[in-house]
């Protein structure tokens, strides 16, 4: 029976797998099968269980909602923009350095915008025009937007940086996510430094760059650059960045001064604070805001929450099969193969998949939990995680920011995804092998 049991998590892991790479609904899947491999074992009321323990964690609903709500203000009152536009204006005229730059600053505008998608339209729109004047191929002027869109790492509201949060502070309630931030910190930083390296070691193979070369002029869908033009509010475009200073500063010694010391909140106290900033710096109708704030609440929920939930669902299927305890006792008596399954099984999922988050939830609900017993931390295994999934959707040509670069670019999403690919796998394999 035991047996038996196993080969239905095995196959629901497979359907699963196949089912996402058919583009189906992430949620419906994950519960789908995670309710079926509940009622095929006599165990229906562990999927409902699972269902309602998630959907009512506060911790995640408190700080993913409000950070979704508060980059939902920052795209209505354009400050994004504006922070994408300053930030480009010292850009003009450095040639090659173009490329790597342009990844760079992507990187760090995603840790203000988490959101990869919403984060390559915001840089793309206004960067891959630029690069295309300035001599770069539009493939490689996508790749190098791209290839930037797993800085969200860093961010206070990424949402795996709150989930490991919440996991910790089970055990240890004075864990912040700024802790969390300092463990995913050397991964963050090796991946991106391995990455602007082979973007532009892939720029000189693929002879990305001619100089004096104007590809927008050819390009015939390309997007105007006039956006440039558009005037810059400077405070308007430190609005995106408030709530970390915020969190940074009250995670930190420096919140030990006397006048900084209101700066030590929860994430979501920093994003709603930002918020209001925004209202009185803009001066924009308070009412607009709020509704944008709470629009982007409801957005997060069904989102990122929903997708949290439909994992747990999922494990919940797999442990009444007996897959997880199963798992945990193999890895407790052969922990080598814990950091190569909390890296590489997210990163090709999310290659395949177009998204890391369904992977490294799941992971992270189902291993994570017992990383303890595994003899690692549980903020360490789960960071591993959560950044090689990210890496994995940053090197997938059917992710949804590697279509809209590809879409402001005019090229081929496989064109982009070939260019990332490498630098990608190479961070993860430092990840697994030198860092975990």
């Amino acid at each position: 029976m035991d047996t038996l049991r196993l080969i239905l998590a095995l196959l629901g892991i497979v359907v699963v797998v196949v089912l996402l790479v058919m583009k189906k609904e992430t949620k419906t899947v994950l519960i789908g099968v995670g309710l079926i491999l509940c009622l095929l074992c006599l165990k229906p009321m562990n999927a409902f269980d699972a269902f309602t323990e998630y959907m009512t964690k506060a911790g995640l609903i408190k700080a993913i909602c409000a950070s979704m709500g508060f980059a939902f203000v920052m795209k209505y009152t354009k400050c994004d923009k504006q922070l994408v536009n300053a930030l480009t204006l010292p850009m003009k005229n450095i040639g090659f350095l173009l490329i790597p730059f342009t990844m760079f600053l992507t990187y760090l505008i995603n840790i203000a915008i988490p959101s990869a998608a919403g984060c390559s339209a915001a840089v793309g729109a206004t960067l891959i025009p630029l690069l295309m004047a300035s001599g770069v191929r539009p493939a490689m002027a996508g790749a190098a937007v791209f290839a930037g869109t797993f800085g969200g790492v860093l961010s206070p509201g990424s949402a795996h940086n709150i989930f490991i949060t919440d996991m910790v502070k089970a055990t240890n309630p004075l864990y912040t996510v700024q802790d969390v931030i300092k463990v995913q910190f050397q991964s963050a930083v090796i991946s991106l430094v391995i990455v602007l390296i082979m973007i532009s070691i892939m720029a000189l193979i693929l002879k990305d760059y001619s100089k004096g070369k104007n590809y927008l002029l050819d390009a015939t869908n390309s997007k105007s650059t006039s956006e440039n033009s558009e005037k810059i509010n400077p405070l308007h475009a430190l609005m995106p960045i408030v709530p970390l200073v915020i969190l940074i500063i009250g995670g930190t010694s420096l919140n030990k001064i006397s006048f900084l010391t209101w700066t030590k909140m929860g994430v979501a106290e920093a994003m709603i604070l930002g918020a209001v900033i925004t209202i009185i710096v803009t001066l924009t109708n308070p009412e607009k805001i709020t509704k944008e704030f709470f629009n982007g609440m409801g957005n997060a929920y069904a989102n990122i929450i929903g997708i949290i939930i439909a994992a747990g669902v999922f494990v919940a299927g797999l442990s009444a099969c007996g897959a997880i305890d199963f798992v945990i006792s193999w890895l407790k008596n052969d922990q080598s193969f814990v950091k190569f399954g909390g890296t590489f099984v997210p990163f090709i999922m999310g290659v395949v998949t177009g998204s890391g988050d369904a992977a490294a939830f799941a992971f992270n609900q189902a291993v994570t939990i017992h990383a303890n017993d595994l003899g690692f931390a549980q903020d360490k295994l789960g960071m591993a995680a959560a950044i090689s999934g990210a890496l994995g959707r940053s090197a997938s040509p059917i992710a949804g920011a590697c279509i809209v670069c590809a879409g402001l670019a005019g090229v081929n999403p496989i064109e982009i995804a070939k260019r990332t690919a490498l630098g990608m796998f190479l961070s993860v394999c430092a990840i697994a092998f030198f860092v975990l």
